[in-house]
């Protein structure tokens, strides 16, 4: 019995040990080309693509779990998820909470509006329009204070998606979102008949960010350095080119 019970511990400490599974949180609306479910309900698109990418390089098991983004960063540090890789903008407001990584994208910030109508993306050029906005964005900070004052109204949604659609159907006039979410829209049917580009918003570090990065718990320095070390390499080996060219005629990394 005792002879048994060694070769079962033995086999024990030999077992290999599984790889501690991250669970990556990303937005659980579509917000194509970034991440957006296909018709078999598996999500796709650019940041999927590069989440899969840091992973393998970091040689991180990682689940990719969707989250409503207003319940994003609760969720991140309340331990329902490891990660948060989903287009969000590395802020200060947001740093009292969470860490990021190093940046890993960084686009302009767009208005678009009804085609026809001109309108500049200025508070003066928006004056009296209903301008459309997600909500818990940093698009939303920015609308309220530079579009509100002289807006008609400002109306806040819960998905990009909604605040395009009532953009669409004439509801609102304007949108203001990150750009390569927005010429995507521009790019739909819908999009290309109701809307056009009506120019990028003056820049606000300070409410606008400093690009795109991986939340993480501010405790979690372990799995932040091993993110970081894993965008240099995917960026460093060129995967990170091969991962762009397939959506975007040129690098979106930015400045």
């Amino acid at each position: 019995m005792k002879f048994t019970s060694l070769i079962a511990a033995a086999m024990l400490v030999a077992a290999p040990v599984a790889a501690q599974e991250i669970k990556i949180g990303i937005a659980a609306e579509a917000y194509p080309p970034f991440a957006s479910p296909d018709a078999a309900g598996n999500w796709v698109g650019w940041e999927v693509d590069f989440i899969n990418a840091v992973c393998a390089a970091g040689e991180m098991q990682c689940v990719i779990t969707p989250v409503a983004w207003d319940g994003i960063i609760p969720s991140l540090t309340s331990g329902q998820i490891d990660a948060i890789m989903a287009s969000m903008s590395i802020t200060d407001e947001r740093m009292e909470t969470i860490n990021f990584s190093d940046k890993y994208y960084n686009t302009p910030t767009v208005i678009i509006g009804t085609k026809g109508v001109e309108m500049a993306a200025t508070p003066e050029g928006l004056a009296g329009k209903i301008i459309g906005v997600q909500g818990s964005t940093i698009h939303a900070d920015y609308v309220e204070k530079y579009f509100a004052p002289t807006a008609a109204e400002v109306k806040i949604y819960q998905t990009q998606d909604e605040a395009n659609q009532d953009l669409a159907a004439g509801r609102i006039d304007a949108v203001q979102a990150d750009s390569i979410a927005l010429d995507a829209f521009l790019a739909t049917e819908a999009g290309a008949t109701c809307c056009e580009l009506k120019g990028a918003v003056a820049d606000d570090p300070a409410i606008l960010g400093k690009g795109v990065g991986a939340g993480v718990r501010k405790e979690d320095t372990e799995l932040l350095a091993k993110i970081n070390a894993a965008i240099a390499k995917v960026i460093a080996d060129g995967t990170y080119d091969k991962i762009t060219a397939n959506y975007f005629a040129s690098s979106i990394y930015g400045g």
